[in-house]
């Protein structure tokens, strides 16, 4: 059986603000990585504020690492002609846990269904263009109890897998929380969990 895919692309930061203009209508195009909708809400607010004068504010948002949630809104035009093509560049892109926003400010003249599609697409293309696009892998979090009699096989392990130590506490005994990449996590958790007093809980079980 295939590995399900343990990677996802997003942005390292916002992107530059860039325009696209058609018939004196402006788009101006941004990019934001975000985290959950809480913060698309703020970022759209605030440019709602900056561009206070605008017509229209279309977005598309894709969250969640294996690309679980998304959402496109026209903000007044045409049905699917403005959030949906906003939408197909994030798909382009591959890339999630990004809001892209296209801000309009109408020139006087009508561009058709056809032209707010490849303008809003545009925006939102050149957007993603002018960011920093980065891939990084999914992870399980893992907690590890043992006592120091075990300490040096359990570091052993660590440096043999180059296992992330997210956290430790050395109190009476040991615990460790391990990053460890998705396709490898049921490897490395039979490694521990068949390791002689040593005890291994996923991040769902603490």
């Amino acid at each position: 059986m295939e590995d399900k895919k343990d990677t996802y692309k997003t942005l390292t930061k916002p992107s530059k603000e860039v325009l696209f203009k058609d018939r004196a209508s402006k788009f101006f195009g941004y990019a934001y990585p975000v985290n959950s909708e809480e913060e698309i809400k703020l970022r759209i607010e605030q440019l709602k504020k900056d561009h206070y004068n605008a017509r229209h504010w279309c977005y598309a948002w894709q969250l969640g690492k294996e690309y679980e949630y998304y959402r496109a809104n026209d903000d007044g035009e045409p049905s699917n002609s403005a959030g949906m093509p906003i939408y197909g560049q994030l798909q382009s892109f591959d890339v999630t846990n990004v809001l892209i926003v296209v801000v309009r400010y109408f020139g006087g003249t009508k561009l058709g269904v056809g032209g707010l599609i490849q303008a809003y697409k545009t925006a939102a293309k050149l957007a993603l263009e002018s960011s920093n696009i980065v891939e990084k892998t999914i992870d399980e979090l893992f907690q590890l109890n043992f006592g120091y009699p075990e300490m040096n096989i359990v570091m052993r392990i660590i440096k043999d897998e180059k296992i992330n130590i997210k956290e430790q506490k050395m109190e009476l005994d040991c615990e460790f929380f391990l990053s460890i990449r998705k396709k490898e996590a049921n490897r490395i958790f039979e490694i521990f969990n068949s390791t002689y007093k040593v005890t291994i809980k996923r991040e769902e079980d603490i």
